[in-house]
């Protein structure tokens, strides 16, 4: 195992196992940049680093990490970049991610993933606003409530609800 310089106390929250205390369910999270999909990362590669144990696929892996850990871990700890914008904290899922301006946002639902695509440049605002408050236990005054419903649409008794256009056509931003 490898320690950061990271002072944990300084450190933003990160979202962690409940069991294993280890970094966004043990997933690489330098594999989300060079590999079509995540990987599960293995003890024998393990770095400390805001006071949470990660794990990657390869020494190399970790050595990257190590280098500049902020480049590779999801943005706001892996919390759910919707959640926080609307003013409260909810983890991420490692599965449910968005790589948005080089940046990795890990989301709670595939619906607050597709809320945030239908309103990229607010939710990172508002998400950036709340998160300040939000990671040091603060309540936020007021949460927001001009977002698009991250609920399933419901069409009148009888109609099918129509088909939402796949997101990402030419935008080469993906979308898991």
């Amino acid at each position: 195992m490898l320690a950061g310089a990271a002072d944990a106390a300084g450190a933003p929250p990160v979202v962690t196992d409940p069991l294993t205390g280890v970094a966004i369910e043990g997933y690489d999270p330098v594999t989300y940049f060079i590999e079509r999909e995540p990987r599960q990362g293995v003890p024998d590669y393990e770095y400390v680093w805001s006071g949470v144990s990660w794990y990657f696929v390869s020494a190399a892996n970790r050595d990257v990490f190590a280098r500049n850990p902020e480049v590779y871990a999801p943005q706001y700890g892996g919390h759910c970049l919707m959640s926080l914008s609307r003013g409260y904290l909810s983890d991420g899922k490692p599965r449910l991610y968005v790589i948005e301006a080089l940046k990795l946002y890990f989301f709670y639902s595939t619906a607050n993933r597709d809320a945030f695509l239908m309103s990229k440049a607010e939710t990172l605002k508002l998400a950036g606003d709340n998160w300040g408050n939000l990671s040091n236990g603060l309540p936020v005054e007021k949460p927001p409530e001009s977002f698009p419903s991250s609920e399933p649409s419901s069409a009148p008794e009888g109609e099918e609800a129509a088909p939402v256009a796949p997101h990402g056509a030419g935008d080469n931003v993906p979308a898991h």
